[in-house]
């Protein structure tokens, strides 16, 4: 069964499992102690965290192993703020930060903090210029992905690390998705990362500060780790981090060509053969392992149960695999379609004949799910068209207000509106969306007695 989500958590690598089981017989032992057990352990620990210094491209000394990536940068954005909070509370981040980013930014509000968030481009990438154009003279500390999780685009990491090291504002990089394809350029002064994302053990994160950073832990010190990530180390699980971090990092530059390619043909061949389907993320300065589209009058939770059924493991960021009905705060700040979203990100070894399997099976599913909720195949025009309509689709999720908008759009003539009464989050987002798409005029939101009351006029 093709597995296609290594974002979300990669398989374990193979020389990950042989440390991870020679680790078990020989890192037992307590690293902090002075007996030979203590002393095997102690140099078990130093090798895997120069190993994964390396890796990183920092010091020895600047890296701990924490419990998660998550922990990583909680503990990381938490100490940089404390260390310099002198300077002012004032955060700055990208608006397509990972949820740890953005809960510890909300965190941090509570406590009388404030933070801004700088948007994206629709590709998905911050405008360096317009994320130095938030940091402020009471600026603690910035935050910005290596790549982004749900669309694989790159960020402009060492363009910001530049301004903000000109502004005296320390950065601090989320490099989870990226940091088991190579290092990450720039002059950045914190870098967090989580090992089963380049299919190391689940439980071992990283974080690094630089020398000369302001930084003070927070929460009741600890001995080990420099006093950042307290608790016991788990041994076993950090020695397979680094070992696999060094292992996908020498086959990193062949694999990223070929999957690239891979990438490339899912991106072309889903363009052309499914239709109504919008391609996210940059083309070119993307991950090379991660691809996401946006099917248009689909149901996100039904295609990926229909792709599971027939052996495709794959993601979203579709509001409609979310309980909380809320569409991906990515797609939304990027303004892009997020009904129907699938996210492809092949780990390494992908066959290339489970690709071409995948873009075989896929357009007739989505032809189904389409066919299925009531999709219109074309939305010819009336014969005798009316002035304007309202369609009232209050209590029915997306994408069902955006399939009733197609199906009527044709009956009102060139110039006027059409008026979707929704109340699903998803659709403050889906119809601009499909606006964009079908090159139609999304003339905005106005308040109603339920919900929201969205006008189109059309256009052709």
């Amino acid at each position: 069964m093709p597995y296609f989500d290594t974002a979300s958590a990669a398989p374990l690598h193979p020389v990950a499992r042989q440390a991870l089981l020679a680790a078990l017989d020989e890192g037992w032992a307590d690293p902090a102690r002075l007996y030979r057990e203590g002393r095997r352990a102690r140099l078990l620990l130093d090798a895997a965290r120069e190993a994964a210094a390396e890796a990183v491209g920092c010091r020895p000394d600047e890296l701990v192993f924490t419990s998660s990536g998550t922990t990583a940068v909680h503990a990381g954005i938490a100490g940089a703020l404390s260390g310099r909070r002198r300077v002012g509370r004032h955060l700055a981040l990208s608006a397509v930060e990972h949820s740890s980013v953005l809960h510890s930014a909300a965190a941090h509000e509570a406590a009388g903090g404030s933070f801004t968030e700088v948007p994206v481009e629709r590709s998905g990438a911050v405008d360096p210029a317009a994320y130095a154009g938030v940091l402020r003279a009471d600026t603690a500390l910035a935050c910005l992905q290596s790549a982004n999780h749900e669309v694989g685009t790159e960020q402009p990491v060492a363009e910001v690390a530049a301004l903000c090291a000109e502004a005296g504002v320390p950065l601090l990089v989320d490099a989870a998705q990226s940091l088991g394809w190579g290092p990450v350029a720039g002059r950045w002064s914190l870098l967090t990362a989580s090992a089963h994302k380049w299919g190391g053990p689940a439980g071992v994160g990283l974080l690094a500060v630089r020398k000369g950073v302001r930084f003070a832990p927070q929460g009741p010190a600890g001995e080990r780790e420099s006093g950042r990530a307290p608790g016991f180390e788990n041994l076993p699980a950090i020695v397979a981090a680094a070992a696999s971090l060094r292992a996908v990092r020498e086959e990193a530059a062949a694999e990223a060509v070929r999957l690239r390619a891979l990438v490339g043909r899912i991106r072309s061949v889903v363009a052309r053969r499914v239709g109504d389907v919008e391609v996210v993320g940059d083309p070119e300065r993307r991950l090379p392992h991660l691809v996401t589209f946006s099917c248009l009058y689909v149901d996100g939770e039904t295609l990926l149960h229909e792709l599971d059924r027939h052996g495709f493991s794959v993601s979203s960021g579709s509001s409609c695999t979310s309980s909380t009905l809320e569409p991906s705060h990515v797609l939304k700040a990027m303004g892009v379609l997020s009904e129907g979203n699938v996210r492809v990100s092949l780990p390494m070894g992908t066959a290339e004949a489970d690709v071409d399997r995948f873009l075989d099976v896929l357009p007739g599913l989505v032809a189904e799910v389409r066919e299925r909720l009531g999709a219109p195949v074309s939305a010819p025009p009336s014969p005798t068209p009316v002035a304007s309509l309202v369609v009232d689709a209050l209590g029915r999720r997306c994408p069902i207000p955006v399939i009733e908008l197609a199906k009527v759009i044709g009956e009102v003539p060139v110039g006027a509106t059409v008026t979707v009464l929704a109340d699903d989050e998803a659709a403050r987002l889906d119809i601009p969306a499909w606006c964009e798409m079908r090159e139609q005029e999304y003339v905005g939101e106005e308040p109603a007695d339920r919900g929201s009351a969205y006008v189109v006029r059309r256009l052709s």
